[in-house]
Order: C-alpha cells, then structure tokens, then sequence
C-alpha cells in the first residue's frame, strides 16, 4: 500500500523507546556492500590512529596530548602550554567552523564515517556481537530464549570480550590524558602505589562498557549535541542519505513485489516496501520518512536497497546521497553562498593559525616587579626587586642562561647566581635585583627590556617598569 506521506507522527518518539516509555532494543542487520566497506577500511585507518597517536613521539613530543591537569597540550608533535592558550583555542575554533561547513555541504556525514563513538560500536563492539550472536534473527531469538547454556556461553564471551576492550579504550583515552610515559611508568609501579589513577581508570572502563553494552545508540539520538546542531545547518540544498520518493512512491504509492509484474506502467513506485532499509539502520529509523536527526548517513541503507534493487531488477540509487533539491527538482549539487561563507571564514582562520604558528616563540618569558615592594635607596641608586618566569618550550635544555638589562649603568643580580639551566619543558622562575643610579631615571616609571641569553645567544626578552622616587622629578 501507498505510505501516507501526510503522517509525521514518527517524530513524536524516538525508536529506541516504546509507547510505554521503556527501552525498545534495536537488533540490526549485517550490513554488507561497497559503501560499508568504504566505511570499514577507512575506519580501521582512524582506529589505527587513534590508538597509536599518544604513543608515537615526534622531536621527543607525543604526537597527541591533552593534559588538561598540567595544562599542557600537543597537537602534531607541536608542545603548547597556558602561555600558547589562544592558540588551540584558535584550533578549537577552526574544527567547529570545519565542521559546521561540512554539515552545511553534507550533513550529519560526520557522525557515520568519522565519529569515535559510531566507528567504536559498528565497526568494533557491532561486529564482535554479529560474530557471537549472529545476524539480526538470530539476536531477536537469543533474547527471547531462556537461559540456556548456549545463551550464557555466549552472553559471557561478549560481555568479557566488550570489558576487555572497554579497558583497553580507557588506557588509551588515559594516555592522552597524562601522556603515555607517564602511563608506562603506572604500569610499571603498579596498581597499588596508583590508586587514585587506576581507580579513575576503572571509572572510565565502566562508562565505556555501559555506552557500549546497554546505552549504544542512544548517545548519538539524545546524548551528542551535534544532532541537534544539524537541525540549525542543514537545509534542502543539503547532501543526505536521501530516499528518492519521487521515484519510491509514483503515482500510486510502493507496493510489494510480485514475480513476473511489469511495474513500469502499473504507477507503481519502485519501493517494493520490503522493510530492508529499516531493518539495517544501526539507529532503527525508516529512511523513507525523509530527513531525519537521528540519521548519522552511516549508508548501511543504500548497501541494502541497491542489493534489493538489483535482486528484483529494477535501477540502483533508490536510496542515495542527494539533497532534497536534487530530488524534486533534479538539479545536480550546487556550492551555495552559504557554504562559500563557511570556506571563506575557515581559509581566513587558517592563515591566521598558519601565521600564529610561524611567530610563537620556543621560550617565553613573564617579569614583573615584586607585589607590595617599593624602590630601596642603595647610596646613590635606586633599587627595584623583580620576579621573573621562563618557560621552555622545547625539548632540549637552555644552559649557562643569564639575565642582561639594556640600560646605561643598570646592575641587574640574580638571587642564586648570574647563570642558571632552563630545562626542557619546563617553568623556570625566581627573583633578581635592579640597581640604577639616580641619575639615569627619567621618570617615576621608567621602562625596561630584560634580556634572556643562554650559550651567548639571546633566546628571548621581556618588557618591565622600575619604579623610582617621585620627588626626583
């Protein structure tokens, strides 16, 4: 029979809740195709990334680190500390603005191919269930049966293999999080001389192995923010896994297939309403509703409906990317002024981030005078107390470092010796002296440049204010 494309009551619910409020399992097929093993190999790619970036090093650097504790990050092998702030602040604000052009161009495409948490459940915890309980039919019938031996064999592999690599996930995730030296030095110590560690672990294991045995899909239809940011973005101009209705339903409506019917005269569309489509949707939605938020254009539904197609001998591309637009009108895509918006705003602040890259500094240095300390008379000059920190952006260390002042007849005296090291990645601060004779002040502040020299080469310099006597002037 024809759909009622009238009824939208399907946007009332979501589909992994039932009328009566509880949760309604989703027990989807093995998708199978080409759009899904372009999905798998590139998956595998970002899998592969993803665990093995925290623990590859570039110039002594882990390639990707979010130390949020410390305040320290990498990106690429590039060390950034509180100081360097605004810029990955600069790089947060490029992958918002990335993305929203993406989703502008091709809508939630992110959410099926390049998400962490779809490319964990499909592509890893998904097919370790299809592996144990098998396709779709064989899932809905181990649920319902009692609990046999063959059930809890099964039930505790899976859930012992999911726990495993829910443990796994969390070790990583901690890497990135503390660095990976520091995690082989937990493993190395212990899970007794670690204890707050290792039971921050286990609390991660446990919200990995709960998302990924019970709450699935349901962070991408309640949880993830980023759906509901699709429903601002995308419009009818927009590339979705699209259900070509006008095709689909003709004049009559979809009907099932019978062997041997000549539906080309019959108004009849080409949707044959076999329920395929719905059966292999990972969030258990009917594609052919249209548009929808919970649709994370993962294509297992276009594998499906060209197989079908194919099986009955009618054209590919039912099911297909496409806009809206292209669809009723059959125009082909079209970069529209708002996506030229979106790419012109990110090639600005890429050349932005390119230019504030090019002019960051490896050491960075902070003086100023000391709190509450007025200027001392020491004979004929005047003398200010002043704090100092440098940090050390680098990986090798700074020796034989000095203080020097661009001033006529200054004195400047570090408290704990004239040279000091600046280790690699590190803060170093302390305190020196500034004596400038009476003389030479020229105002009740007066200006400065401190200079800091390691190896007899300037490394950096700071500016700074030397307070004086006001009667002087």
């Amino acid at each position: 029979m024809a759909a009622n494309s009238t009824d939208s009551s399907f946007r009332d619910a979501i589909s992994t809740v039932n009328a009566a409020g509880k949760r309604a399992w989703i027990y989807p097929k093995i998708p199978k195709g080409k759009w899904y093993n372009r999905r798998k190999a590139l998956s595998y790619l970002l899998l592969a990334f993803l665990f093995s970036a925290p623990f590859i090093h570039v110039n002594g650097q882990q390639f990707l680190m979010f130390n949020v504790l410390e305040r320290r990050f990498s990106l690429f092998g590039f060390p950034f500390w509180p100081q360097d702030f605004h810029i990955f602040v600069l790089v947060m604000i490029i992958g918002v603005v990335g993305l929203a052009l993406f989703t502008v161009a091709f809508g939630r495409i992110f959410c099926g191919w390049f998400c962490p948490q779809t490319i964990f459940m499909e592509m890893l915890f998904r097919r370790i269930e299809f592996w144990i309980d098998g396709d779709r039919a064989a899932q809905m019938q181990l649920d319902k049966m009692p609990w046999t031996a063959e059930k809890i064999r099964k039930r505790l592999l899976k859930w012992f293999l999911f726990a495993v690599i829910s443990f796994w996930i969390a070790n990583v995730f901690l890497a990135y999080l503390i660095g990976s030296n520091e995690l082989y030095k937990l493993v190395e110590t212990g899970p007794a001389n670690n204890l707050g560690t290792f039971i921050s672990l286990l609390i991660f294991t446990a919200v990995f192995y709960f998302i990924y045995v019970w709450f699935r899909e349901q962070v991408c239809l309640i949880v993830c923010p980023y759906g509901r940011m699709q429903g601002v973005l995308v419009d009818d101009k927009t590339v979705n896994v699209m259900y070509d209705h006008k095709r689909g339903e003709k004049e009559v409506g979809r009907f099932k297939f019978n062997k041997n019917e000549d539906r080309s005269n019959s108004g009849k569309g080409d949707c044959i309403d076999c329920k395929q489509c719905v059966f292999v949707c990972p969030t258990g939605i009917d594609i052919r509703n249209g548009v929808q938020l919970e649709c994370t254009n993962c294509t297992a539904c276009i594998d499906e409906c060209d197989s079908i197609m194919q099986h009955v001998g009618l054209p590919k591309g039912l099911i297909r990317y496409a806009s809206e637009k292209e669809i009723e009108n059959q125009t082909p895509f079209v970069f529209t002024v708002r996506m030229k918006a979106y790419a012109a705003v990110l090639a600005v602040l890429l050349v932005v981030l390119g230019v504030t890259l090019q002019q960051r500094n490896e050491v960075e240095a902070t003086v100023l005078r000391l709190p509450g300390q007025l200027f001392q008379h020491q004979g004929t000059y005047i003398e200010n107390v002043f704090t100092y920190k440098i940090v050390n952006k680098t990986t090798h260390d700074f020796r034989n470092t000095e203080l020097r002042i661009a001033y006529p007849h200054a004195q400047i005296n570090r408290v704990g010796g004239s040279s000091f090291i600046i280790g690699s990645e590190k803060l170093s601060k302390g305190t020196f002296f500034i004596r400038i004779p009476e003389t030479e002040l020229k105002g009740e502040k007066t200006q400065l440049r401190i200079e800091i020299w390691a190896n007899g080469k300037k490394i950096e310099d700071a500016t700074t204010e030397f307070l004086g006597p006001r009667e002087y002037f």
